[in-house]
């Protein structure tokens, strides 16, 4: 028998977790992830969730800028813009819909 792997199912919804988090407010990497940890996604890498924020900024969706840090080497915070947030709004409509097909096809299972 084999299980669903949770890494795979992050993979695929790893660009909107990270776009919710920032729709909250900007944070910088590492900030990020230990949102998404504490979220309840324990399994998410550093090295993805900068991989991500990197690729979403690339391609227009996120703001970057740096902040002077006391604690180090200065941060660099990323934001949500209007493609971000516009992203964000359809990929939580798609999400919603998919959740609960998924919900209706396994409500039978948890009975």
């Amino acid at each position: 028998m084999q299980c669903v792997d949770s890494s795979q199912l992050l993979k695929g919804v790893l660009d909107v977790a990270v776009l919710a988090v920032l729709h909250e407010r900007d944070s910088y990497g590492y900030d990020v992830v230990r949102r998404l940890r504490e979220a309840g996604l324990e399994d998410v890498g550093d090295a993805s969730v900068y991989g991500t924020l990197r690729r979403l900024f690339r391609a227009g969706s996120l703001t970057s800028y740096v902040v002077a840090s006391d604690e180090g080497p200065h941060r660099k915070y990323y934001g949500l813009n209007s493609v971000g947030r516009a992203q964000l709004a359809a990929s939580a409509t798609t999400w919603t819909a998919f959740a609960a097909t998924m919900n209706d096809l396994l409500k039978e299972v948890h009975a």
